[in-house]
């Protein structure tokens, strides 16, 4: 086994400003051990390797460092500074300062290879979206409808597809949100029928090639040729090692690596499942949460600078405290698993907000409400997005208080906590109801979610991002699996009398988990 660190010239700066100049621009070089095996892919068969999103040409490196002396390459990027680098000197490189996405070469390529832009949605400007959803509109005749929170990544990705030649391949290495957005089985769905995804490379945590970043990625490698219904999916377990370019460079015919989990994996059920996560046929789960509560997104305020207050601000203001519900804000306001009313004093101590003004209706105010209200009126708060949707404007969402709490994206793992404290979640949170409410079974329940095999099953469903965070919808938390033997430990099966006396049994699992449980046995 060969292990190689490699130094390119491609230097990451350290410096926290020069390294938002690149979030802006959503530049993140792309270590030589993944761009040499990229490369390995797209250049066996071709005399020019084409990079729309060359920056400080990592993979131009790459293909000169595998000594392909016959192959050309010719790279485009917005940012005229990178196009001026010493490697880029060649005679056998072409380089262009061009858009890609509004501008794009016209031609087909038979190599096609990028870590394109990530810039997220919210660096998007809203003109520039409908420019870009009308591209894909045209290229994909309708069949892809792409949301609002789509980054500029899978717009080039749709953009690079589109100039890939007959038997060309593309690798495209990219943030695992390509595989999990709401937009994300549309965008699978056509490209599986129209090309052939001969592998998908995941990293696990220790292995990735962006350390310090907050996203996970994948590689792509898609061959312009009949769809089949099985790809080879992959995991990296670490890093540097050239286990992956011999897996590539192989053409797949070479499976056993010590370094990387492969498998075989049906098309259809890693489109369902997101390509990001691991195969869950092999899994085999019965019960899911679903079976044992429901979940409802957060409270979302549109302004939490208006609505969620902190104690001396409501004193400061004169509204009467009849006008809030006591609530929470962000993860780190709830150190441990369980949110006590102690807990909450704490926090007006330290004054964070706990007061979530909560009016539902239109009516008459004690003055010192409508000067509150008036006075964001004038300054323009009735015409937030979100906020002017309601009626009246400063109506605010209602939930029932939820005995459990699930949080996410923290800088601690994603974990259940007991609500003892009664309050209302924004933010970072979701709201989980058990089907029964007496404190044994939401102790059950709660012990159960935080057992470690079921926050490792939250992989499965969630989002994943860097340093091992998880996002998880309301729809997917709903599917999370929980193991027999953990249903079974906490008693989550049990029959359970109702206050009316009336007993109530335990239903059984929804069929369609049945349906999937036995089409993947």
């Amino acid at each position: 086994m060969i292990t190689r660190k490699i130094n390119s010239h491609q230097k990451i700066p350290t410096n926290w400003n020069e390294r938002e100049i690149l979030r802006s621009k959503g530049q993140f070089w792309t270590p030589s051990w993944v761009a040499e095996a990229m490369v390995a892919y797209v250049s066996d068969n071709t005399n020019l390797v084409f990079d729309p999103a060359t920056g400080r040409g990592a993979f131009y490196e790459a293909l000169l460092k595998l000594n392909k002396k016959n192959i050309s390459f010719y790279g485009i990027d917005t940012d005229s500074t990178v196009l001026s680098d010493e490697i880029y000197s060649n005679d056998k490189c072409f380089i262009e300062n061009r858009d890609f996405i509004k501008n794009p070469p016209n031609r087909k390529f038979k190599a096609i290879v990028a870590n394109p832009p990530y810039i997220r949605h919210h660096r998007i400007d809203e003109e520039t979206k409908l420019v870009l959803k009308e591209i894909v509109t045209k290229i994909t005749r309708n069949a892809i409808v792409i949301d609002g929170r789509a980054g500029y990544h899978i717009y080039f990705l749709i953009q690079a597809l589109n100039l890939l030649d007959k038997d060309g391949k593309l690798a495209f290495i990219m943030p695992a949100d390509t595989c999990e957005g709401k937009f994300a089985k549309n965008l699978w769905k056509w490209i599986s029928e129209k090309f052939c995804i001969e592998s998908v490379i995941t990293f696990n945590e220790e292995a990735t090639p962006f350390p310090y970043v907050d996203t996970n990625v994948i590689i792509f490698l898609i061959k312009n040729s009949r769809p089949q219904n099985d790809l080879l999916w992959v995991k990296v377990n670490e890093a540097y090692k050239s286990d992956l370019f011999d897996f590539i460079s192989s053409k797949f015919t070479k499976n056993e690596f010590p370094s990387l989990d492969i498998y075989c994996r049906e098309l259809k059920e890693g489109i369902n499942t997101g390509l990001s996560r691991p195969p869950q046929n092999q899994n085999g789960f019965k019960f899911h949460l679903n079976d044992f509560a429901y979940v409802m997104r957060r409270i979302a305020t549109g302004s939490n600078e208006f609505f969620f207050l902190t104690s001396k601000q409501v004193e400061k203001l004169g509204i009467p405290k009849a006008f809030f519900k006591r609530a929470i804000g962000r993860t780190k306001d709830s150190a441990q698993n369980i949110l006590t009313i102690k807990d909450i004093e704490n926090l007006d101590k330290k004054n964070r907000p706990t007061y979530l003004l909560s009016i539902n209706r239109q009516g008459s105010y004690p003055k010192s409400v409508t000067d509150y209200l008036k006075m964001r009126e004038e300054i323009g708060l009735p015409n937030h997005p979100l906020i002017q949707q309601r009626k009246p404007w400063y109506k605010m969402e209602q939930r029932k208080v939820p005995p459990l709490l699930f949080a996410y994206l923290g800088r601690r793992n994603s974990r259940f906590i007991k609500n003892e404290a009664g309050v209302l979640p924004l933010t970072s949170f979701l709201c989980v109801y058990p089907i029964y409410e007496d404190k044994e079974y939401i102790d059950n329940l709660w012990q159960a979610l935080n057992h470690p095999e079921t926050l490792e099953n939250l992989k499965l469903v969630g989002k994943s991002y860097g340093s091992g965070a998880i996002k998880v919808e309301p729809g997917n938390l709903n599917k999370l699996p929980i193991s027999e033997h953990v249903v079974s430990q906490y008693n989550l099966k049990r029959p359970y009398k109702s206050p009316n006396g009336q007993l109530e049994i335990f239903r059984e699992p929804k069929m369609k988990y049945r349906k999937d449980i036995k089409k993947n046995s």
